[in-house]
């Protein structure tokens, strides 16, 4: 080899040097903090984290080698949440997903910069969340679980399956902001039905049973489920099958566990959706600038096991409408 030649070669490999120690070089670790409504040992809850990680891993983040995940569950409740949100924000992520409202009004409650993404939030205005659903104009921004439209619909889906109920017991968590609203939503289309509708305020497991129970007394009821209780769901719908209350609940997961009907959104699709938006965000994006998302299909769910036990004979019709029967 000429002496030029060796110098030209050695001269591309030094050039070469930078650009290999570049491509050596670890990628940013980027840390996502998420705080769950839902027990740690529920599989709804693991359900919805699940997609959300494979929404992150399809958009090429990869767990521990340029993300990090750190995830707390407040089972839905407002002393939870409280606590666990500053344990997040000590971790100094660089965007947090939230499920549900309470979580996210406990992370705002401490913190109105870090960007939030926030699933299955039934009233994000109503709640002061967002400004609006168009243009949030905050920290947070995210996926809807609830239209008040719907409103109407339980109680059609109610009253088509159990037509002699005249009386509604609205069953909501005293501690969720969205409660209010929601109630009064029911309780205007309950009366565009001629139905009476009266309120059931959960705030443990012990009213749950007295309260149906003092329900139950009288005829003709029926019981709708907002979005608003995620917790002891099962204690619900052992208390409704136990006084063969016919009952509408809004999520799939409801009707699977022994709920009569289930209406509502594909919730975990929700989390798979918010991977999109944290991964918008951590890419330079602003939660104020990325619309409130509503959702675009719900999911009706029938149980024939419960039906039959509840003494309900359901419509053809309404059975040909839903996407999933139970039997």
């Amino acid at each position: 080899m000429t002496r030029r030649a060796f110098i030209t070669l050695l001269g591309g490999a030094a050039a070469a040097w930078p650009l290999a120690a570049r491509a050596q070089q670890p990628e940013r670790m980027r840390r996502i903090g998420v705080l769950m409504n839902r027990a740690a040992d529920n599989p709804e809850g693991q359900d919805r984290l699940a997609a959300f990680h494979q929404g992150l891993q399809e958009l090429g983040w990869g767990l521990g080698r340029n993300v990090r995940i750190d995830t707390r569950w407040s089972e839905d409740n407002a002393d939870r949440s409280a606590k666990y949100a500053p344990e997040l924000l000590a971790l100094a992520p660089d965007i947090i997903l939230a499920s549900g409202t309470l979580a996210v009004t406990a992370l705002q409650h401490i913190n109105r910069t870090l960007p939030i993404v926030f699933a299955a939030v039934a009233d994000p205005v109503g709640a002061g969340i967002v400004d609006s659903l168009a243009h949030p104009g905050g920290n947070a921004t995210g996926f809807m679980i609830y239209e008040y439209n719907l409103a109407a619909k339980y109680l059609e889906l109610l009253k088509e399956v159990a037509p002699r109920v005249t009386r509604v017991a609205i069953i909501r968590n005293a501690a969720n902001p969205a409660g209010v609203a929601m109630f009064g939503a029911l309780q205007n289309a309950a009366r565009s039905l001629g139905v009476e509708a009266s309120p059931i305020n959960i705030r443990d497991a012990r009213e749950i049973e007295r309260s149906v129970e003092v329900f139950a007394r009288s005829p003709n009821g029926g019981l709708v489920v907002t979005q608003t209780v995620s917790f002891h769901r099962d204690l619900i719908i052992a208390a409704a099958a136990r006084h063969k209350l016919p009952a509408v609940y809004p999520l799939r997961y409801d009707a699977v566990a022994g709920g009569l009907i289930s209406y509502g959104p594909d919730v975990v699709d929700q989390f798979r959706q918010a991977a999109a938006y944290v991964d918008r965000i951590l890419k330079g994006e602003t939660p104020a600038d990325l619309p409130v998302q509503a959702p675009t299909k719900y999911e009706l769910v029938i149980n024939l096991k419960t039906a039959k036990a509840t003494g309900l004979t359901v419509p053809d019709s309404l059975l040909a409408r839903a996407d999933e029967v139970i039997e």
